[in-house]
């Protein structure tokens, strides 16, 4: 069990759009942020994507299931994300489930890689891409 990644969690699930100013102390200056639509390098990079973020959506929680370090300064966290967007399904809550990929050092996290599925996140929700989505799982399951 690893303190750092609970401690991490907790400061994290806290963060919204009006304590961006605390990334500084979860991140390095050079940190690289990556998951499955943005690569973002550098703390000011960084806290313009979260700006984005939280101006776009509403409700954003986090609820973290498991904290696994695999070595010092090597660890994932496994997650459940809720969301509103007001133009994604009409508002409703968006569930994504995922897990992040951190390497720290010094307390901070230099590197932050997420995984999750696209889809779940936003094209699933999108109207004339979303019917294709559905469409296309149906017929492959």
């Amino acid at each position: 069990m690893s303190e750092f990644l609970r401690d991490y969690a907790r400061r994290f699930a806290e963060l919204d759009k009006g304590n961006l100013h605390l990334l500084g102390e979860l991140y390095s200056d050079d940190v690289a942020f990556t998951d499955p639509l943005h690569d973002v390098h550098g703390l000011p990079d960084l806290r313009k994507y979260f700006e984005d973020l939280y101006a776009n959506v509403t409700d954003l929680q986090f609820e973290f299931h498991a904290f696994d370090q695999v070595r010092e300064g090597k660890g994932y966290l496994r997650w459940t994300m809720s969301y509103r967007h007001p133009r994604l399904k009409q508002g409703e809550p968006i569930l994504v489930h995922g897990c992040s990929h951190l390497l720290w050092t010094d307390n901070k996290v230099f590197q932050h890689r997420d995984f999750f599925d696209a889809g779940a996140l936003l094209y699933e929700h999108l109207p004339v891409m979303g019917r294709m989505i559905r469409w296309l799982k149906g017929r492959l399951a």
